[in-house]
């Protein structure tokens, strides 16, 4: 890749939300996953690496061949900013791992161009 620097937009899209609701409706009673994704709204911004990410939630790092990841780069290269990543904290003492409810191969994207750049995300709990 042509630049180590990945943009990132300011705040998640519409469509960031949608698409953690439609996932965490798969592990999460409807009622919760309304509840999370309305605190996932309010979240501040904040910012985290991608080994950090990648590690605290257990899923393996995708490569660039994967149709996903490689159109995740492609914007990249345009200089297209990515979105936050939609995250809920994980529990060690309950071994709950972290969610990534929103942005699995952004984080997977990021890490390969540079794996030290800080990603913007919003984090809440699950409770």
């Amino acid at each position: 890749m042509a630049t180590k620097r990945v943009k990132w937009r300011t705040k998640p899209q519409a469509k960031d939300f949608a698409a953690a609701a439609a996932y965490l409706r798969l592990i999460l009673p409807e009622r919760e996953t309304a509840t999370i994704v309305a605190k996932l709204k309010r979240a501040k911004t904040i910012k985290q690496l991608p080994k950090d990410i990648e590690r605290a939630s257990g899923l393996p790092l995708l490569s660039d061949d994967d149709p996903e990841i490689a159109d995740k780069l492609k914007k990249l290269k345009k200089g297209d900013p990515l979105s936050p990543i939609l995250l809920i904290r994980g529990n060690a003492s309950r071994g709950m791992r972290l969610t990534i409810a929103d942005g699995y191969h952004r984080v997977c994207a990021a890490y390969l161009v540079d794996q030290e750049a800080d990603i913007p995300c919003r984090l809440v709990d699950l409770s």
